[in-house]
């Protein structure tokens, strides 16, 4: 059976885009709304536990308390409102980040892709983010060659239930016409892992700094990056064989591996941590 379609993750698979992209555009929103908000490395990562920019805003007001000055009445007539306006604002530098050039692709991720366009191969981007904050990253991070083979992208304001929660790679199956186990995913981070596998989809984790702790029980394959030739990957978990860089040969392998029987064990078993 061939490969059905290659899901493309994009914060932190693509692209670095949490610390390079987001966290600034989080900081930077907050000085210009009047904020004495910063959020640190070290937190941020805490925070990205919560799926979804306006969720995590929210979830922090809940859980850190921070200082709201003159913001209180605002928050209190309607929070979600100005949740919105925050957010909005946040975007906005992002997007400026991006057309700065200041939010580069991963080791491996054009080579990947470009081979896989070139052969053919169907190629989805399924994603948390909203298609507002997904456009830009589309025209200034991967550009106009690699956007050109991009058959399908399916967002997170377009499904009821975000990531980890598998409605966004069910639905890319069902626009592709895919069946979910003739497919793989490309993710970074647990709770992406654990939506493509309750999809049914084997997974291909490539961890970053923000990720390297969480375990991925979901997960087919670990490794630090897609690797390049002559700069190859650090294998985390191994498929059951070794290889020096991500390819449509090895993606190839990890899909039959899991539909041969190798799907992993119930990622609820992860820990709290995660």
């Amino acid at each position: 059976m061939s490969l059905g379609a290659l899901l493309f993750d994009v914060d932190g698979t693509l692209a670095d885009t949490e610390p390079d992209g987001h966290l600034p555009a989080y900081n930077r929103a907050f000085r210009e709304h009047g904020l004495e908000w910063r959020w640190t490395k070290a937190l941020y990562r805490k925070l990205l536990l919560i799926s979804g920019g306006r969720e995590r805003i929210d979830h922090y007001l809940d859980n850190y308390d921070p200082a709201l000055g003159e913001h209180d009445a605002s928050v209190r007539s309607d929070r979600q409102a100005w949740i919105e306006r925050l957010h909005q604002s946040k975007s906005r530098h992002f997007r400026e980040r991006l057309e700065q050039g200041e939010v580069p692709l991963r080791p491996g991720v054009a080579r990947l892709m470009k081979e896989a366009g070139e052969a053919g191969m169907r190629i989805a981007i399924v994603t948390n983010a909203t298609r507002a904050t997904l456009e830009p990253f589309l025209d200034h991070a991967l550009g106009d060659a690699l956007r050109g083979y991009v058959e399908l992208t399916v967002c997170g304001d377009e499904v009821d239930r975000k990531k980890p929660a598998p409605d966004p790679y069910r639905l890319a199956c069902e626009r592709l016409g895919c069946r979910p186990s003739t497919c793989i995913a490309v993710e970074d981070s647990n709770a992406g892992a654990t939506a493509a596998y309750a999809a049914r989809i084997p997974v291909l984790v490539t961890i970053n700094d923000d990720t390297r702790r969480q375990r991925f029980n979901a997960a087919s394959a670990v490794v630090d990056s897609l690797g390049e030739p002559g700069q190859p990957v650090r294998i985390i978990r191994s498929p059951g064989f070794d290889f020096e860089y991500v390819d449509l040969a090895v993606l190839r392998r990890i899909n039959a591996a899991s539909r041969d029987g190798s799907r992993p064990e119930d990622p609820d078993r992860a820990s709290a941590d995660d």
